[in-house]
């Protein structure tokens, strides 16, 4: 019953390893941002979120990938028997998600984050990505050391070589 939590900053290609994960082992597969986002970009009820949330990560089999609400990270790391954090440079978040957006303005973004059909804004995207790798990634590394040294397995992915041998051998 493997349960695989994928986590790091925006743009940085969890959702699409989650997947390929999800499909290569036949577990379920979850992305956070379809549960915290809504249509309009606008964040989901708390009590709405954190009950689905709770529900999904009570069963077994299961890959999730992203961030969500900060304080969900810990109970879904505690339930996961594997972490898998994504760790790349501050600038290849930037250059990926600015690749992803001019592919969603021309149509040729297959798999729209959280499965919204509206292209976020560029300004207010780019400072997300900026938060998250101050504010949220020292807490990550320091959760997955955390856990790694209780004896979870976890697995850093810190270039895209690492991401891309990963996704093969997975």
């Amino acid at each position: 019953m493997p349960r695989i939590s994928i986590l790091g900053n925006t743009a940085g290609g969890k959702s699409t390893l989650a997947r390929n994960l999800a499909k290569k082992r036949g577990l379920r597969h979850v992305e956070i941002d379809r549960l915290y986002w809504q249509a309009d970009w606008s964040v989901t009820p708390g009590d709405v979120y954190e009950k689905q949330h709770a529900e999904f990560i009570q069963g077994d089999d299961w890959v999730i990938d992203g961030g969500g609400a900060l304080a969900s990270i810990p109970a879904r790391i505690e339930r996961s028997t594997e972490i898998i954090l994504v760790d790349l440079p501050l600038w290849v978040h930037f250059w990926r998600a600015a690749e992803r957006q001019i592919a969603w303005a021309s149509g040729k973004l297959d798999h729209p984050p959280g499965g919204i059909n509206e292209v976020p804004p560029t300004g207010p995207l780019f400072e997300i990505i900026w938060t998250m790798d101050r504010d949220w990634m020292p807490g990550l590394r320091k959760l997955c050391d955390d856990h790694e040294a209780k004896g979870k397995s976890v697995t850093r992915l810190k270039t895209i070589e690492d991401l891309d041998a990963f996704a093969q051998a997975s």
